[in-house]
């Protein structure tokens, strides 16, 4: 039986994510930004939560954390890096651990640059990548800990995964990632049809996520820091791809 997965808001523009096993009723939370719309869409399915899976330590990743633990009694998977203190961890993974979750495996990818313990899980057999805030539809995470070439490191790991991969982020910024997006690339196809997609489902106030992984290696900008016509775009013809990368992040941060 396939996974279950689903979608739901959190706090301001969080995403919230629930996999769950059919097979074992296994059921893990992708992160556990506030515990109040997780504890509403288990009820709503009638779920029990088994797992909590967490992507990086900041806040609004981790705030429902111990509510959730005390009320289900969970298990905790957290990044391998202990200096980023997290609470209530059961139990720490690095590149390369599989987690499971009932019958559900997760491959862990580090994918450091926007926090230095940053990871995502991949789920290979249900073609599922959870990006939290590294990979963005048409943007990438902001560069708090790490630097662009680890960042940029980090987005060619994601970028490998097959096209029929479906991306799950952290938050709802695709609006605002095609605003920018188009001042740099905008004659780029792809990217205006993801502007008209993403326009049509925010009027309807639907999520623009998942988006299949093939789709956005074409559209977003950020994962093609290294297509010399990217470069070209940005002045920047001959230079490396963590430097064109940099220069579009920067330009992000200002935009």
């Amino acid at each position: 039986m396939a996974a279950d997965i689903r979608t739901f808001p959190c706090l301001n523009d969080n995403f919230g994510y629930l996999i769950h096993d059919p097979a074992t009723k296994a059921t893990a939370s992708i992160d556990a930004p506030e515990a109040g719309p997780i504890v509403k869409a288990l009820e709503r399915e009638g779920w029990k939560l088994t797992d909590i899976l967490i992507t990086h330590h900041h806040g609004d990743h981790v705030g429902g954390v111990a509510e959730l633990k005390q009320k289900y009694g969970c298990r905790v998977i957290a990044p391998h890096d202990k200096k980023a203190r997290i609470a209530d961890v059961d139990a720490r993974v690095g590149n390369g651990d599989v987690v499971k979750v009932g019958s559900l495996l997760a491959r862990v990818l580090e994918t450091p640059g926007h926090t230095l313990d940053h990871i995502s899980y991949v789920f290979d057999t249900e073609k599922a990548l959870f990006a939290a805030d590294t990979l963005f539809s048409i943007g990438c995470g902001r560069v708090f800990e790490g630097d662009y070439p680890m960042m940029w490191d980090s987005l060619l790991k994601l970028r490998a995964l097959p096209d029929d991969f479906r991306l799950y982020c952290g938050h709802e910024y695709t609006a605002s990632n095609v605003k920018f997006a188009l001042t740099v690339d905008g004659d780029n196809p792809a990217l205006q049809a993801r502007a008209a997609e993403v326009t049509r489902l925010r009027a309807d106030n639907k999520p623009t996520i998942p988006v299949l992984l093939g789709e956005e290696k074409k559209a977003n900008v950020f994962l093609r820091a290294d297509d010399p016509a990217v470069a070209q775009k940005l002045h920047m013809k001959g230079a490396s791809a963590a430097d064109v990368f940099g220069e579009l992040r920067e330009r992000k941060n200002k935009s």
